[in-house]
């Protein structure tokens, strides 16, 4: 059997990938466009795919000079429905959702706390 892969953007703390390890999942770094820290995220196709993305929110928000708006990912993300974690301090969603407009159901704004139990009841 194939184990799922995880997908996460520079700077995701690593006892939550080592918990993702330990619990039977493949993590794989993705690129935001801009670093280079692993794959691109925007060349996620129906063959090479992730079953869940985490990252933060300074990761998927670029100045609009760089012409990569996240709806780019969140259509990806849709289409492919691959679920993506932001994760951002409880106080701090409001406006962390406040800067990404007609969110898809795929994506949810989490608390540090809250990533490891929703990754691991989504990848299930």
């Amino acid at each position: 059997m194939t184990r799922k892969s995880v997908g996460y953007f520079e700077g995701t703390d690593s006892a939550l990938l080592t918990s993702f390890i330990c619990s039977g999942y493949d993590t794989l770094p993705v690129s935001n466009g801009v670093d280079s820290h692993g794959r691109s995220v925007y060349r996620i196709n129906a063959k090479e795919k992730y079953d869940l993305l985490v990252g933060y929110v300074h990761k998927l928000y670029h100045p609009e000079r760089l012409n990569l708006p996240p709806q780019k990912l969140f259509h990806i993300c849709s289409t492919y429905a691959i679920p993506l974690l932001i994760e951002v301090p409880r106080h701090l969603q409001e406006r962390a959702k406040a800067l990404f407009p007609e969110t898809p159901d795929v994506v949810e704004f989490l608390d540090p706390s809250e990533i490891l139990d929703r990754a691991l009841e989504l990848l299930a």
